[in-house]
């Protein structure tokens, strides 16, 4: 039986997490083309933080959402969380009743077209319609994909959600990156690193993870070259080299910005002649900082190429589905909170200390005991 009221998670507006909200809300019907999903994990993301503190300015002394079509999408009430894991309960007009049941994973993207191979104005579930801090969630039929891998747990599908790979692999797609190419991952143990670090091994390209240390041996096993100690970026050039074999870096994936931005760059422009494709750097993120001091001439002189990335494609999203299917793509999930206390998951987050790797997950209360108790961070 589907209930008629569900616990949700509500943000009423900008603020800090006292506007988070645990209320009971109508559960939604799915529309035409969609599904109602019961929600058994989300993934949390700094996304979500930004977001409700209006921290994705693009002018200076702007305060806003994430909003790039032209008008805010973000309105109050509404119930965050993109990376959506859970079953099938019932489907709308025009899709198959044979979905009732499935386990699945959202792609997160609201997309403003169909097939195109760019996505010029993004926006997402949980930002521009209700995400998955709920108990149930309407979605659309065909982005919620079948994940039958019975060696994965809910909360570890959801670990491996769109909103960190598919920006991973748009991150690398963007870059054009080849097989044997070496790549700079900063900020390599949260989500976005650790599947970074993945999926250049699935292409073929070799990951270098900027860290802490001691993280070192996890990234180490998940795929990374080497791990540079990010705690100490006094003659980070020379270490570079040292683990490079004298070799520049092809292309930086960077999460960081700020003031490292400008060293990064140096670890790809220190030796031209031993070059044979253009430095490229990937931006997606500012977590050091957003905004960065850096000459011009450097940029245009050394032919630097910078993309900036958000979202991808569905043809993107559909291939790490199929990835993760298929197994090579592996989940690097470090926890679970429960759905009411999503205002101490979001301190743990923003003060996570040495031991964090990886995706927090959020599951519904009455979820709980099947899907976030064997990772439940409560006591931490």
């Amino acid at each position: 039986m589907i209930p008629n009221t569900m616990k949700a998670m509500v943000l009423t507006g900008h603020g800090d997490v006292d506007k988070l909200e645990y209320q009971d809300v109508p559960v939604p019907a799915p529309g035409a083309g969609q599904v109602l999903v019961q929600v058994t994990a989300t993934a949390k993301n700094n996304t979500d933080r930004k977001a409700r503190e209006g921290l994705y300015p693009t002018k200076k002394g702007e305060m806003t959402s994430f909003q790039m079509g032209g008008k805010p999408t973000l309105v109050f009430p509404r119930i965050q969380g993109a990376d959506i894991a859970g079953r099938v309960v019932a489907v709308g007009d025009g899709v198959d009743e044979s979905r009732v049941g499935e386990r699945g994973l959202l792609d997160f993207n609201i997309y403003a077209n169909d097939r195109r191979d760019i996505n010029l104005t993004p926006d997402y579930y949980g930002h521009g319609a209700d995400g998955g801090y709920a108990e149930y969630v309407a979605l659309p039929a065909d982005q919620f994909h079948h994940i039958p891998n019975a060696e994965l747990a809910d909360a570890e599908v959801a670990s491996m959600g769109m909103c960190s790979y598919q920006t991973a692999m748009h991150m690398l797609t963007s870059a054009n990156i080849k097989a044997g190419e070496r790549v700079l991952v900063t900020g390599a143990s949260g989500g976005v690193g650790t599947a970074l670090i993945q999926l250049c091994r699935i292409m073929g390209a070799i990951p270098y993870a900027l860290s802490k240390q001691d993280k070192a041996a996890a990234l180490l096993e998940l795929g990374a070259e080497a791990v540079l100690d990010r705690s100490d970026m006094d003659s980070f050039v020379d270490r570079v080299k040292a683990e490079t074999g004298g070799k520049p870096i092809d292309a930086v994936m960077d999460l960081v910005g700020g003031e490292m931005t400008d060293v990064f760059i140096d670890t790809m422009i220190f030796d031209m002649n031993a070059r044979s494709t253009y430095p490229r750097l990937s931006i997606a993120g500012a977590s050091g900082g957003n905004i960065s001091e850096i000459l011009w001439t450097r940029i245009y002189l050394y032919q630097v190429q910078i993309f900036g990335v958000s979202h991808g494609t569905r043809e993107e999203a559909e291939q790490l589905m199929a990835w993760i299917r298929g197994g090579q793509l592996k989940p690097v999930l470090h926890g679970a909170f429960r759905l009411s206390e999503l205002h101490r998951a979001e301190e743990y987050f923003v003060n996570r200390g040495s031991n964090y790797l990886g995706k927090i997950v959020i599951v519904p209360d009455s979820q709980w005991e099947e899907h976030g108790q064997p990772w439940s961070l409560e006591s931490a």
